[in-house]
């Protein structure tokens, strides 16, 4: 204690893939590490039940088994628009996997790896140049270094520097009980439904529910006047769809606003590191997120063990995302957009394979 403050080695702020990951890296490493949590038990979050090959290897190297948890796994790919519906074989298997399962699989490896969490303490604000972070119960903790894992959300005064004039798309969730025939046509399979304006994900998880994720530009939602009536109006456009929506309508949803996709940070003070969504941003529908969390935990992690610097392990990473990036924001835009989504779905309809280049190269190195 020092003027009232704890003093940490490493804080790790945020509890999520990113946030654990590089918690349990630090403390296999030796060292003295402390990762706080907002949530006091587990819960769901907006993004990420997909896990794709290179988030399964990422598992394996940190010590948790997917399998063991329940993944269910996926090996097929299945793009449905209005007008054309396009399936082939994943380049790898995949699974399907609830972060409510995942993060708190991950915490409870970060702390049996030696490092101290703390579950139920919010930070509320910190200091770059100092690295004092405030608390909502107001003590604060002084870091020796700081890694920022709160994803797409930000921490007063750490705030990534985003371009204000560019409006995010909304993020939103829900998991619902699906119908057998539902249930069937999902099985081993992650669908993607591409509209103008935004996209919906779906697949099942461990525990038999569908997951359903969607982006959605927020002049499209704030237009159809919510989420419920964007559903409606989205299975007035292909019965593919409004089959899959069907339970979905009463489903409670979450949301996160403003979300930057293609974003990179580029640098930053040299003992905070931002990891995971604090680092680069990737469109959702590649698929990639988590492979990108926990890997960038791990390499924030050995790069403070060998002494590097977080500005320059910053720009390590943000040269190491940006083809991904690049890749899933040139999809992006192609699945929003009326004339290329026709194009390229009529594409793939021709090579199906062009959807496994498209998923190798979006994926992180």
């Amino acid at each position: 204690m020092s003027d009232g403050r704890r003093i940490v080695e490493a804080l790790v702020v945020g509890g999520g893939p990113a946030g654990s990951a590089t918690a349990m890296t630090l403390a296999r490493g030796g060292a003295q590490v402390e990762l706080i949590e907002r949530q006091a038990g587990p819960h769901d979050v907006v993004c990420g039940g997909f896990l794709g090959w290179d988030a399964l290897a990422a598992l394996r190297r940190l010590g948790v088994d997917a399998d063991g948890l329940g993944a269910r796994p996926i090996a097929r790919l299945r793009l449905a628009s209005a007008r054309r519906l396009v399936e082939t074989r994943l380049p790898k298997p995949a699974a399907g996997l609830s972060r409510r399962r995942l993060d708190e699989a991950l915490r409870n490896a970060a702390e049996e790896s030696g490092a101290v969490v703390r579950r139920g303490l919010a930070a509320r604000g910190g200091d770059p140049a100092s690295l004092i972070v405030r608390m909502e119960d107001g003590s604060e903790i002084q870091a020796g270094a700081l890694f920022l894992a709160t994803g797409k959300h930000e921490l007063r005064g750490l705030a990534r520097p985003l371009d204000q004039r560019r409006r995010g798309a909304v993020g939103l969730r829900a998991a619902f009980a699906p119908g057998p025939k539902v249930a069937a046509a999902l099985d081993g399979v992650i669908e993607l439904h591409p509209f103008d304006g935004g996209y919906a994900g779906l697949l099942l998880q461990e525990d038999g529910q569908a997951n359903l994720c969607m982006s959605v530009s927020s002049e499209k939602l704030r237009r159809s006047g919510g989420v419920r009536e964007l559903l409606e109006a989205l299975a007035r456009e292909t019965a593919l769809l409004a089959e899959r929506l069907e339970a979905a309508y009463d489903a409670a949803w979450i949301s996160v606003g403003n979300v930057p996709y293609g974003w990179r940070a580029s640098g930053c003070v040299p003992k905070l590191y931002r990891v995971g969504d604090q680092a680069a941003v990737i469109a959702s529908l590649a698929g990639d997120g988590i492979a990108m969390a926990l890997t960038s935990g791990m390499a924030a992690a050995d790069a403070y063990r060998r002494g590097e610097t977080g500005d320059r392990f910053q720009r390590g990473w943000s040269a190491r995302a940006a083809r991904p990036l690049r890749v899933a924001e040139g999809l992006r835009w192609a699945a929003e957009t009326r004339l290329p989504r026709r194009l390229a779905m009529g594409a793939m309809g021709v090579a199906p394979g062009l959807a496994g280049l498209a998923a190798r190269l979006t994926r992180i190195a």
